[in-house]
C-alpha cells in the first residue's frame, strides 16, 4: 500500500495472541506506528509494550486513545468488550477496526452500526476469510463468471475443553463455536455468493457444565439462489486443528485450508501472487488504513458484516426455542 510521508499513529488493545498477530502484521506495513498498547494484565502488556517498543502502555482504553496524535485502534480484546470497546473508539473520534465478531449478539452489533453510519469514521471487523488469498483467488473467478457455488462444505475443529487461548494460556472470557467461529463461514458464505440467507437450521449438542456453551454443532444455510453451506463445529476434536473448506461448484471443486489452495483432485494452485502478502491479519490491516487515507468504506466494514451478524442471531434463536 502506497502511502505519502504521514503516519497514522495508532492504539493497539490487546496483549494476548491476536494482538500479537497484529503487531507481527503492522512491523510489516509502512507509515503506520504503534504509539499505545493497551492490555488487560499489567505484567504481560508491560512486556509486550517493552518487546515490540512501544512507547506507552496502559489498563484503561480511554488513556490510550489519548495518546498524543493517536487516530485509530485495532480491537484484539476479549470478545464480551468487542462491541463496547469499538462503540467508545468512535465516539472518541477514532477510527477502528475490531477483531472478529463485532459483538456477540445482535443488539450490540445494531447498535455498533448506527454509530458507524452516525460518525462517519471507518469502522471495520476482522473478518480475515474474505482477504486469506486462497479465498480470494475462489471470489474473483466468482465475481468473473468463472465459478458458482453450489456448496460450501467447512468444518471448524479444536480441542478446547478448558478455557485456554490460542497460545494455551488461561482466559478471562469463554469463546463460543456461534458467536465467534461460525461467524467466519456465514460471513464468508453471504460474501461468495453475494447473497442473502433465504434459510437457515442449526442443531448444537450438550451444553458443558464447565464453560457453559455447547461443544459440538452444524449449520445447516441456504442463499437466495439455492447455494447450501454445511458447517460443522466442535471443540472436542483432539487432533488437526483449524478450519477446511470445500467449494463445489459449477466449473470444479476446491479445497482450503489457510493459504492452502488445491482443486478436486489435490492439484496445488499457486495463490502467492494473489496480494502482497500471504498474511490475512495484515491484508486486513492494510485495508483499514488505506480505508482510512482514502476516506473509502473498507471492504469488511461493520456495516458491510452486519447481516451476517443477523443470521448468527436467527439460528441462535432456533436453538434456544
Amino acid at each position: 500500500m502506497a502511502r505519502g510521508v504521514r503516519v497514522i499513529k495508532i492504539c493497539l488493545a490487546g496483549e494476548g495472541a491476536f494482538g500479537n498477530k497484529h503487531l507481527d502484521a503492522l512491523a510489516c506495513i509502512d507509515g503506520v506506528e504503534v504509539v499505545s498498547l493497551v492490555g488487560g494484565l499489567e505484567e504481560a502488556t508491560r512486556k509486550v509494550a517493552d518487546e515490540r517498543n512501544i512507547p506507552h502502555w496502559s489498563l484503561d482504553l480511554e488513556v490510550g486513545l489519548a495518546q498524543p496524535g493517536v487516530e485509530a485502534v485495532i480491537l484484539a480484546t476479549p470478545t464480551p468488550l468487542h462491541a463496547s470497546q469499538a462503540m467508545q473508539a468512535l465516539s472518541a473520534g477514532k477510527h477502528v477496526l475490531v477483531e472478529i465478531p463485532m459483538a456477540d449478539n445482535l443488539k450490540e452489533a445494531e447498535a455498533l452500526a448506527a454509530l458507524q453510519l452516525e460518525t462517519g469514521l471507518v469502522a471495520m471487523a476482522g473478518h480475515v476469510r474474505r482477504f486469506n488469498p486462497s479465498h480470494q483467488w475462489i471470489h474473483e473467478r466468482i465475481a468473473g463468471g468463472e465459478l458458482s457455488i453450489q456448496q460450501l462444505d467447512v468444518q471448524t475443529y479444536f480441542f478446547r475443553r478448558s478455557n485456554l487461548n490460542a497460545l494455551g494460556q488461561p482466559r478471562s472470557w469463554t469463546d463460543h463455536l456461534l458467536w465467534h467461529h461460525a461467524c467466519h463461514t456465514v460471513d464468508l458464505f453471504m460474501y461468495q455468493t453475494g447473497e442473502e440467507i433465504a434459510d437457515c437450521f442449526a442443531v448444537q449438542g450438550p451444553i458443558n457444565e464447565e464453560l457453559g456453551i455447547a461443544m459440538d454443532m452444524a449449520i445447516l444455510m441456504k442463499s437466495a439462489s439455492g447455494a447450501v453451506c454445511t458447517l460443522s463445529l466442535s471443540f472436542n476434536n483432539d487432533g488437526p486443528l483449524g478450519t477446511d473448506f470445500r467449494y463445489i461448484c459449477d466449473n470444479g471443486t476446491y479445497l482450503v485450508r489457510y493459504d492452502d489452495l488445491c482443486d478436486g483432485k489435490g492439484k496445488q494452485i499457486d495463490v502467492s501472487r494473489v496480494d502482497v502478502s500471504m498474511n490475512g491479519i495484515e491484508l486486513i490491516d492494510r485495508e483499514f488504513f488505506s480505508a482510512i487515507e482514502q476516506g473509502r468504506e473498507p471492504n469488511g466494514s461493520i456495516g458491510q458484516c452486519l447481516p451476517a451478524m443477523r443470521v448468527l442471531d436467527r439460528i441462535e434463536r432456533k436453538l434456544t426455542a
